[in-house]
């Protein structure tokens, strides 16, 4: 028998901290946000894909009622110092300057009264351009006489990387940046039985998170800022706006509310910067809330095409992987470069080989720049890595299950060399959603109407890259406990998680923890809410502040009381030592007077620096999910009829059991958008269905007959009690395991998203000659 305390709140199905204010309507988001004297932001956005902005006028619009003012990218240079940011490039203008480069480049920005009267100054804006030509895909932009969206090379850096990886910018016209891993000695595929080359191509998803792009800025005399905004990564926002506009970080302050979902999007500048420069002019606060059909014009998904050639033994054994990726960065260079690290890192997936080998291109085109989605690079790899394993298993006369189980890393076998071992047993969950399709059943089907299975593991590094987290705990003498760190509540139920593992240390019911609104003034540092980190970076931070806090309140009363420390319990804000119980807000106020006293403890967590390691720092985690899918396919249609979809994701040790269900099935369901609907459809470079009513997502009539998510605890994990990061993984291998499927049903691949019935049809036809 375990001689360990049972927990009393983590893994328990408690009340989420969020729940009644979301509910009952109270939860206050950006964008409920209004400000006495505040003005209202629009911008003008370019009609073309690809031109030079030769003038703007503006006079006519600043003479509009009510409009307080007007600005364009060449006037920024009285109010910023810098007009351009990015994450690893500088290249996005606030403002574009002397050219467009989509359509939908924000060209002019007005404040004013109302949104109505913003609104109607952008209507009397005149722009003159020459239209320049557009590229509006990678073919297009890598052609030889395509014309280079940048003739002068924005400025960037290259991170340092470890054994086996480098980068770097502008290697080729069009390319913002290019990631290279290798492993191995190529030879090995000349030993090969069999050498498979296959090309793949992913669709570009919108992220439609509820909430818009929305900030409300202010700048205060004595060039003080406070930003309100909608933001998953409040403190390299604060760097970002103290670069712009010259300023030292103390002077900004940075606040992020509840946000209504993200899934990547909101990352880096969006609408702050242009909302600053308006409150500057106007000595107002601003807000900027961009409509819905703004924001499929701010940020998107890669698209992307992946040409991968692989190496494998007649039994099955894999040998070697190269690849070749590459990414449709859209018209600037947004996070294209993190994206492409993870989607060269990773595309080699769950299995062991002796050499891998990859190439990722971020390519620029004249169409919405590309950002971080859910998944963040896994989504791409995994659809083309998890596609050709079962394509070669069919070549090879194999059972696609089995060649998996055969070529899968163990637990704990480190994946690549230099990295972490892996985390979970992936056999154990692949037998799991396996079992629950009924994968070896007989495949009964409808008349006209064939019946197949299919199964997909989606495999990711998770925790981020190289990233710290601070957190802070502090307690009353009353017992009260204050929760301070950086990581933002998007939907995902990170505040109830974190508070539960402070309560947890602390022996506390769970409402004496409140966590508290971040402010960068004030909160702990924290890289950003991104890479499914929370537990596992910022809950080892969390924890290490708790117990400090523990480990100080029992010192004090093993003092007071004369004993050691290890013999005393803390429960409920009391001292327990043997039978007695010593109420501590007594103790506190004999020991530091009526006052009383606060005990705090901070915390810090980041992965320690390796060279050894690919990306410079081993994998937090390994974020997995596995997929099986039990589908008909209508011969004469092409639909495409799901009877049942089961999911699971590694929790390691669930905190909170129905908030990880959540997130596996959240994700599953953008999995089987990608799969079967969701894409943003192109007429050269304009997007012609950039609005919630245009672009399919999945419906309630799309559920699959029988939807399952198992959630798995296999305690391996290096969070908080074994826990593990969750939200992203379960995205990954539902599109594979539909493909597979399909294929297993009629005998077809789709290698193109979505998987269409027009493409499961031509593909039928196609193959009956």
């Amino acid at each position: 028998m375990s001689d360990q305390k049972p927990l009393r709140i983590v893994g328990q199905p408690v009340e989420r901290a969020d729940a009644h204010a979301k509910v009952t309507g109270r939860a206050r988001y950006t964008v409920d946000l209004a400000k006495p004297g505040m003005l209202h932001a629009k911008v003008l956005r370019s009609p073309h894909a690809h031109a030079r902005v030769v003038s703007v006028d503006i006079a006519a619009a600043a003479a509009m009622p009510g409009v307080r003012a007007v600005t364009t990218g060449p006037q920024l240079a009285e109010w910023v110092a810098m007009p351009v940011y990015g994450y690893f490039i500088k290249d996005q203008p606030i403002l574009a300057m002397d050219r467009v480069r989509y359509e939908g480049d924000m060209v002019a920005a007005v404040a004013a009264d109302t949104e109505a009267q913003a609104n109607a100054a952008l209507a009397l804006i005149r722009v003159e351009y020459a239209a320049l030509p557009d590229l509006p895909d990678i073919d297009a932009a890598l052609d030889t006489d395509a014309p280079d969206l940048f003739p002068e090379t924005p400025r960037g850096v290259v991170p340092p990387y470890g054994q086996g990886a480098s980068a770097q910018l502008w290697p080729r016209k069009n390319v913002c940046y290019a990631f290279r891993y290798a492993s191995g000695n190529a030879s090995v595929f000349e030993r090969c039985d069999h050498v498979f080359d296959d090309e793949f191509r992913f669709s570009r998803m919108n992220h439609l998170h509820l909430e818009p792009f929305v900030c409300v800025a202010e700048w205060r005399e004595g060039d003080e800022i406070e930003v309100v905004t909608s933001c998953q990564n409040p403190f390299p926002l604060r760097k970002e706006i103290a670069r712009i506009f010259r300023l030292a970080e103390s002077r900004i302050s940075v606040k992020v509310p509840f946000v209504g979902g993200g899934f990547g999007a909101k990352n880096n500048c969006k609408t702050e910067p242009i909302a600053l420069v308006l409150s500057k002019m106007t000595g107002r606060p601003v807000r900027f809330c961009m409509t819905m059909e703004e924001g499929f014009l701010t940020n998107t998904q890669h698209a992307a095409v992946l040409k991968l050639k692989t190496g494998v033994m007649a039994d099955g054994t894999l040998v070697a992987r190269q690849s070749h990726i590459l990414l449709d960065s859209g018209a600037y260079s947004d996070a294209s470069p993190l994206v492409a690290e993870k989607a060269g890192y990773r595309v080699s997936g769950p299995y062991r080989y002796q050499h891998v080998e990859s190439l990722c291109e971020c390519v620029l085109t004249t169409t919405t720049p590309a950002g971080p989605y859910r998944g963040f690079g896994g989504t791409q790899a995994t659809w083309a890595s998890e596609s050709q394993i079962d394509m070669i298993a069919r070549r090879l006369g194999l059972d696609p299950m089995e060649m998996r189980l055969k070529n899968l890393v163990a637990l704990h076998e480190p994946w690549m060399p230099g990295e972490s071992g892996v985390d979970s047993d992936m056999a154990e969950g692949l037998a799991l959603v396996a079992e629950e399709i009924g994968y070896d059943r007989p495949r009964d089907a409808a008349p006209g109407w064939s019946r197949g299975r299919g199964l997909a593991i989606g495999f990711k590094d998770g925790g981020g890259v190289n990233k710290p987290a601070q957190a802070r705990v502090k307690v009353s003498t009353g017992g009260d406990i204050h929760l301070m760190c950086g990581t933002v509540e998007i939907g995902q139920g990170a505040r109830t998680a974190l508070a539960q593992v402070v309560a947890e240390i602390l022996g506390a019911p769970l409402a004496r923890v409140e966590y508290l609104p971040l402010d960068t003034r004030y909160t702990p540092f924290d890289q950003g809410t991104n890479a499914s980190s929370a537990i596992t970076v910022m809950g080892q931070a969390v924890q290490r502040a708790a117990v400090s806090v523990r480990n100080q309140v029992l010192q004090m009363a093993a003092e007071h009381l004369g004993t050691d420390a290890a013999a005393l319990e803390l429960e409920d804000w009391t001292i327990r030592h043997g039978n007695e119980a010593h109420p501590l807000a007594p103790m506190i106020m004999h020991i530091y007077g009526g006052t009383g006293f606060e005990f705090t403890g901070d915390g810090f967590h980041k992965q320690a620096n390796d060279h050894q390691a690919p990306l410079e720092t081993k994998s937090v985690f390994w974020e997995i999910g596995w997929a099986g899918v039990d589908l008909s396919v209508d011969r004469e249609t092409g639909q495409v009829k799901i009877h049942a979809l089961a999911v699971s994701g590694d929790a390691g040790r669930a905190i909170h059991r129905l908030v990880c269900r959540g997130q596996d099935e959240g994700a599953a369901l953008m999995g089987l958008g990608q799969a079967l609907f969701e894409q943003m459809v192109y007429d050269g470079s304009r997007l012609i269905n950039g609005e919630a009513l245009m672009y399919r997502v999945p419906l309630a009539e799309d559920l699959p007959d029988r939807f399952t998510s198992i959630l798995q605890e296999q305690g391996h994990g290096p969070g908080p009690f074994g826990a593990k990061g969750m939200g992203e993984g379960t995205m990954l291998p539902v599109p594979p395991a539909i493909a597979n499927a399909i294929e297993d049903a009629v005998g077809v691949r789709i290698r193109d998203l979505p998987l269409t019935p027009e493409r499961i049809l031509s593909a039928i036809v196609a193959a009956q000659g």
